[in-house]
């Protein structure tokens, strides 16, 4: 009986071991053997759409992307240290004046008024109108030398202007007799005598 038993329990082992060897051989020859899955998709050949691409019924590869256009470089703004300056002036042109040229001034009231004639000076330009018509002075030497330095000033003013000053003198140069002038012909002779003894010359 116990020998029965014991062949019976040695024969049980027996097929567990036997079972278990058969089930970690046939494991370890899947693994080793042609794997499950792959382990990566391989590469497609050229010119043969890759799986899930949009590639024509024809299988031609798509179009590669078209590189982006080079930026054009920025402008600098005007004004700014990199850009033209605004406004400026041409190279070698000169700046135009901001402000227009002073008026010239006024010249002085006194202009070509001789100053009062000393006794010697005063003689001469007596004797002078005396020669043309003593009733020019007509005992008044004074009035006659302040006659004589306002036409003076008039021949500084209008230095080309004759008949201007041929008509001044008649109309300074008067008498009781002659109220109106002494007339232009001797209006002219007066003007020559002040040229030279009084007036300054032009």
């Amino acid at each position: 009986m116990r020998t029965r038993l014991l062949a019976a329990t040695l024969t049980a082992f027996a097929a567990v071991s036997l079972t278990a060897c058969s089930s970690g051989s046939g494991s370890s020859g899947t693994a080793a053997g042609s794997p499950t899955a792959p382990a990566a998709t391989t590469a497609s050949a050229p010119g043969t759409p890759a799986p899930g691409s949009t590639a024509g019924a024809t299988g031609a590869p798509t179009a590669a992307a078209t590189p982006p256009a080079p930026t054009a470089p920025a402008v600098p703004p005007t004004g700014s240290p990199d850009g033209p300056a605004s406004g400026s002036a041409s190279p070698g042109a000169p700046d135009a004046p901001d402000t227009p040229a002073p008026p010239k001034p006024a010249p002085p009231a006194d202009a070509g008024l001789p100053a009062k004639p000393g006794s010697d000076e005063t003689a001469r330009l007596v004797a002078a109108l005396d020669a043309i018509d003593p009733a020019i002075v007509g005992g008044k030497p004074d009035q006659a030398v302040d006659r004589a330095r306002n036409q003076c000033q008039s021949m500084y003013q209008f230095p080309k202007d004759r008949a201007k000053l041929v008509e001044l003198a008649n109309q300074r140069f008067t008498a009781p007799d002659h109220p109106q002038g002494f007339g232009a012909e001797k209006a002219e002779k007066i003007l020559d005598a002040l040229r030279t003894t009084l007036c300054p010359p032009a």
